[in-house]
């Protein structure tokens, strides 16, 4: 009796043992589908952290797009301290240059850890000119040439366009993005640049002019200042 008891125990032992070793591999194989990089997680939490840091294709053409247009935004903040006449262009222009230089560098931060391609700074605008909102090299040149109550109208004017170029951007992001940051960041932008928009807007008309159209950057424009 003592010998099969033993024998008995041993092979429920056994048993136990292999049940274990299913049941680890069963829970080990599921990982949600995730496009993370860093193998299946463990856990629930850990697969929702790794889905918020999923990102697609998307996101990647976001963040491309974003960054010139981004810089062209704080090319055009960097003229008014010295070419504006309004006060209130001179505090729009550095509120625009406080936030968008740092969504410059976040963004700038995402490409690098994807190891996708980071758009080149520069004063060359014609690689970008069919992006939604970009003003041309000859928008560009006109500006900085203005100054006074002129450089306010075609600053103004042009920065409206520019700006919903950028919320029309950030909402094909917001609906087509996966990487919850930069989902974020979209949903930051078009709530920021619509509240400008809807500034400048009434800045341009207390100043009795007429705003620019949404076909062109310095369209409407002539005759102004």
């Amino acid at each position: 009796m003592t010998t099969r008891t033993l024998t008995r125990r041993a092979a429920l032992a056994a048993i136990a043992a292999t049940s274990a070793l299913v049941l680890a591999a069963c829970g080990g194989s599921s990982d949600g589908g995730s496009h993370a990089a860093h193998g299946a997680p463990a856990s629930p939490g850990a697969r929702g952290a790794m889905a918020s840091t999923a990102h697609n294709a998307q996101d990647v053409a976001f963040a491309q797009a974003m960054i010139p247009h981004h810089q062209q935004a704080l090319e055009m903040a960097r003229l008014a301290p010295h070419r504006a006449s309004s006060a209130q262009v001179k505090d729009l222009a550095t509120r625009i240059e406080k936030a968008q230089d740092p969504e410059i560098r976040t963004m700038t931060g995402w490409l690098k850890s994807w190891g996708e391609q980071v758009p080149m700074g520069g004063m060359d605008h014609s690689a970008h000119s069919g992006m939604s909102g970009m003003m041309s090299d000859a928008d560009m040149a006109a500006l900085k040439k203005a100054e006074g109550k002129d450089f306010d109208t075609k600053f103004l004017s042009m920065m409206v366009e520019h700006h919903q170029g950028a919320v029309e951007m950030a909402g094909t992001e917001k609906a087509r993005g996966a990487y919850g940051p930069a989902k974020a960041l979209a949903g930051a932008i078009v709530t920021a640049q619509n509240a400008e928009i809807k500034e400048m807007k009434q800045l341009l008309g207390s100043s009795g002019t007429s705003g620019t159209s949404s076909s062109g950057g310095m369209s409407g424009m002539s005759g102004m200042g």
